[in-house]
């Protein structure tokens, strides 16, 4: 597909080729700024060094300022898929859809750069989303918000088929914090765990019963969530280990429960070892806040969604346990987040975050009219017109 002359499809593998991760995106910059300016704009990287900034309205700044954002790193993970157009950069792999998401806005600015609009859209393509805190506080930190009405961002959805968008009014991702806990103490034989500080047995306890005890301090409304992924302890089966190291993720709805979640958990893991004798080191990573939909914001979404793809393309979306860092975009101006379905029609849901993660590219064309049909509905929004007149842009000359 095409959008304004570009070529989606060939730029979003074009980039699926090349992935880049956290505040390394220099090559994805330069690629996004060349496609601006190919279109007669005047993006300008972030002082971050990666990412790009740019906007698209009245040369006199005239009218109300809106944001559209695109992530554009890359994860960790080694490409697993046999397209043509695979990862060929060992160990780095765009398993999230920040291709297409950056894709997509590119070719939703071409087509937005051909029009007269009645205010101004400011594209944020942001660098490492995919670390902690999250690439958007460098994007905060450089001001690049201040004075708009709103903000918008759409991520890709492999539950949902392609074709449709899914809005959700409230909560859509979740707070998502890390958590490290180090065990230390007297090892020695398994033959006398009685002379010894058994850690395995300490790192059971926190395993199993950590998780359950958080459940019950905490509101079942706010839907936290602990999950261990990763234990390290010993070598030998008859050797009782001198350290051990467990690593998990806290997830939480509720913001309240958020700020409370990190006292509790350092007060539960103490409590939980003490008996143990072992010695204890937690180390807490606040992440993301998690990612809560204005509904002002998701009017304007489902406007967008009907006008410019129709009734049968709207479609409702689940909350997820996964983090986001659009949310701190969200402490500062109100805004929303959709989802975009890439599965194949008829085709097995599959999950994010998969060396086999690749989407049905019928949906960049889609996330393209969508995000051209967000950017006039959300102008005309703040303009106070009334959505769906058929005001807003017209074909500039």
């Amino acid at each position: 597909m095409t959008a304004g002359g570009l070529d989606v499809v060939a730029v979003r593998r074009d980039l699926h080729a090349h992935p880049e991760l956290a505040f390394a995106e220099h090559r994805t910059t330069a690629v996004i700024i060349d496609v601006l300016r190919g279109a007669g704009l005047a993006p300008q990287p972030l002082p971050s060094g990666t990412g790009v900034v740019c906007d698209i309205g009245p040369d006199d700044g005239s009218g109300p300022l809106i944001a559209l954002r695109a992530d554009i790193d890359a994860l960790p993970i080694q490409d697993l898929t046999e397209v043509p157009y695979r990862s060929r950069i060992g160990g780095a792999c765009h398993g999230c859809g920040h291709d297409a998401h950056t894709a997509i806005l590119l070719g939703a600015a071409t087509r937005l750069a051909q029009l007269s609009l009645p205010g101004t859209v400011r594209l944020v393509f942001q660098p490492a989303e995919e670390s902690l805190p999250g690439g958007a506080l460098t994007v905060l930190a450089a001001e690049v918000l201040d004075g708009a009405q709103q903000i918008f961002a759409l991520h890709c959805d492999p539950r949902l088929e392609a074709g449709r968008i899914g809005v959700r009014v409230g909560p859509i991702t979740a707070a998502c914090d890390q958590v490290e806990v180090v065990l230390t103490g007297r090892g020695g034989h398994t033959a006398r765990p009685h002379l010894t500080v058994d850690l395995v047995y300490a790192l059971g306890l926190l395993i199993t019963e950590l998780p359950g005890l958080l459940s019950r301090r905490v509101d079942p409304r706010a839907a936290l969530s602990f999950v261990w992924g990763a234990v390290e302890a010993g070598q030998a089966t008859n050797v009782i280990p001198s350290t051990g190291r467990l690593r998990g993720t806290l997830r939480v709805f509720d913001r309240t429960a958020w700020h409370a979640a990190e006292p509790m958990t350092r007060e539960l893991i103490s409590q939980i070892v003490q008996p143990t004798g072992a010695r204890v080191e937690t180390s807490y990573v606040r992440g993301v806040p998690p990612v809560v939909n204005d509904p002002s914001a998701v009017a304007v979404q489902r406007a967008a969604v009907l006008a410019g793809l129709g009734p049968d393309a709207l479609a409702g979306t689940e909350q997820s346990m996964g983090g986001e860092d659009f949310a701190w975009y969200l402490d500062k101006v109100p805004g929303a987040m959709a989802r975009l379905g890439v599965r194949p029609p008829g085709g097995e849901p599959f999950d994010l975050h998969q060396g086999t993660f690749d989407i049905d590219e019928s949906a960049l064309d889609v996330g393209v009219r969508y995000t051209v049909a967000l950017a006039q509905a959300a102008l005309d929004s703040a303009r106070g017109t009334a959505l769906g007149t058929g005001r807003g842009a017209t074909p500039a000359g």
